[in-house]
């Protein structure tokens, strides 16, 4: 990944405002990340202040216009501390990343699978949850479980992708593979009808693979 001159302008922004105190500057890409969109960044740093804090927010509208995200700052003794607590994003960090400058943060870390697993059991049990809670709201009328079906499709994407991380990309049930390619997109009543009964057994189904896989 090359080093663009938004990014290094960004990392001379964070030098003047944290001086010797910024450790690492960390360009990444994500999966999910569509061309153009903003390039994220990730900043340790050895400790930070409501100052250092005001200094960036009035810098960030500046960042945003060169094409970069807000940038993920953190105080190196909370940095390797946060990796068990959010795995699928620093996973994806540690798969695809570039040191801007300083050391490398990674060094001697890595991503423990079982806190991917509970991470990932935690999407699906939220998923499944918020698809029964969906349903009751609908009343019954099928044109409220088409969009409620709909809308899941995205959140839907996200947990399959975090899934693909623990049996390496298996193959997707054909009914979850249906709602993800709806992309959002609206669906007949009929169509909602015949397909939420299906797509919510085999989230539930997904939900108990996911739960049994830390004991295999």
């Amino acid at each position: 990944m090359p080093i663009s001159e938004a990014v290094a302008s960004i990392e001379r922004d964070l030098r003047e405002i944290f001086g010797d105190r910024l450790q690492s500057v960390v360009a990444y890409e994500t999966a999910d990340r569509s061309p153009g969109s903003p390039q994220p960044t990730l900043v340790v740093v050895a400790a930070m202040t409501p100052a250092d804090l005001r200094a960036c927010a009035g810098r960030v509208a500046v960042w945003h216009e060169a094409g970069l995200a807000t940038p993920l700052i953190l105080e190196s003794p909370e940095f390797a501390r946060s990796l068990d607590a959010f795995p699928f994003e620093f996973g994806a960090i540690l798969a695809d990343h570039v040191i801007v400058s300083g050391r490398n943060p990674f060094e001697g870390l890595h991503v423990d699978p079982a806190d991917v697993r509970r991470a990932c059991e935690v999407q699906a049990r939220s998923h499944l949850l918020h698809l029964r809670e969906g349903y009751i709201e609908t009343q019954g009328r099928s044109d409220a479980v088409a969009d409620l079906i709909a809308r899941s499709a995205a959140p839907l994407s996200a947990l399959l992708k975090s899934v693909a991380r623990l049996n390496g990309g298996g193959p997707v049930d054909s009914v979850l593979a249906e709602v993800v390619a709806l992309n959002g997109k609206a669906l007949s009543s009929d169509i909602a009808r015949r397909l939420f009964p299906e797509y919510l057994s085999a989230v539930e189904h997904l939900t108990n693979e996911i739960d049994r896989w830390g004991q295999r």
